[in-house]
């Protein structure tokens, strides 16, 4: 609105000429918006820099876990074969993990003191599994589900990195990301304060159910990493638990009890055989990222060599989970 004063000092309000209240529009909607990303930014920046600061050193020993058990675990989590390549060396990394922010290639965790973690102590494995922190204090991505794995009991970490020492080391390199995302190293820090959650690791593994089938899916096995989709930041959409997506790769099923798109007509040993032997209950056989869990890569283990306790405890906790009607695409 314009004021203007007539022929006797009274001042009127009269509507302003269109083209200018729409300009006086634009203008605060855009000082809105730059105030906003000011917000934003400052905030991520102040974010970022808090997480700067080096991890609290820690008062648990990972040294002195039990290789056999470990094996166990690390069956349980699928043998981590994201770390080795289709027929490649175990564990020596390359594997090729595309997401909508980039090509991620997965790291070498062989032995070898140059490339992989043989230099690296057990306490600086465990944070790079559950804190997503490098020996350098450098972040790693989110395609390293490590805010999955910080769930992880220390008692399982630690029988984890004792198997881990029985790796044969492989030289072999690294391969950078290929991301359109720049300053990573500093993104992934932010990424890692704003989205990651704060999880309190048990100290022992719970043994009650569903307790236990719930801690096996969800920071073990990590059954949900593949199996529900995300959100455009990469993180968990909630509101598709367990229902599918395909933000790995492929399209991953549905495998809450829905009847009609995900697996509520499945009884507790058709999941059991699913991951035990890679079987469905039509008596075709799982295909992809799902039998390379199931099998192991190249000689490591996976689900098949797990202990059928804990495979049928994963299967209880799923065929609980609330049933989502959703068809991934």
């Amino acid at each position: 609105m314009v004021k203007k004063r007539t022929n006797r000092s009274v001042e009127v309000v009269e509507p302003a000429p269109k083209h200018l209240a729409c300009l006086r529009a634009e203008v605060a909607a855009s000082a809105g918006a730059f105030q906003f990303l000011c917000r934003f930014f400052f905030l991520g920046g102040a974010i970022a820099l808090a997480a700067c600061a080096p991890p609290p050193a820690a008062d648990i020993s990972f040294s002195g876990g039990n290789a056999t058990r470990g094996e166990n675990v690390a069956a349980l989590a699928g043998g981590c074969g994201c770390h080795t390549e289709k027929a490649g060396p175990q564990l020596a990394g390359g594997k090729a993990l595309v997401t909508p922010a980039g090509t991620f290639f997965s790291t070498n965790i062989t032995n070898d003191r140059r490339y992989g973690v043989g230099a690296w102590s057990d306490a600086e494995i465990e944070q790079a599994i559950r804190g997503g922190i490098l020996p350098d204090g450098s972040v790693e991505s989110p395609a390293m589900p490590y805010y999955r794995y910080a769930g992880m009991s220390d008692e399982d970490v630690r029988d984890l990195i004792a198997w881990l020492r029985t790796v044969p080391p492989v030289a072999r390199e690294n391969q950078p990301a290929d991301s359109p995302i720049p300053a990573q190293r500093l993104v992934w820090r932010a990424w890692k304060a704003i989205f990651a959650p704060a999880l309190v690791a048990p100290v022992a593994v719970p043994r009650g159910d569903p307790d236990r089938g719930r801690y096996l899916t969800e920071h073990v096995a990590i059954c949900g990493d593949c199996h529900t989709s995300r959100t455009i930041f990469g993180t968990a959409n909630h509101d598709f638990y367990m229902a599918g997506g395909n933000d790995v790769g492929e399209t991953v099923p549905n495998i809450t009890p829905d009847m009609q798109t995900g697996i509520g007509d499945w009884d507790l040993d058709d999941i059991v055989a699913s991951l035990e032997m890679g079987m469905l209950p039509n008596l075709d056989s799982v295909q992809g990222l799902m039998e390379d869990v199931v099998d192991g890569v190249s000689g490591g283990p996976g689900y098949g060599a797990a202990d059928p306790a804990d495979l049928l405890a994963i299967a209880q906790y799923i065929h609980s989970i609330p049933a989502v009607n959703h068809t991934p695409e």
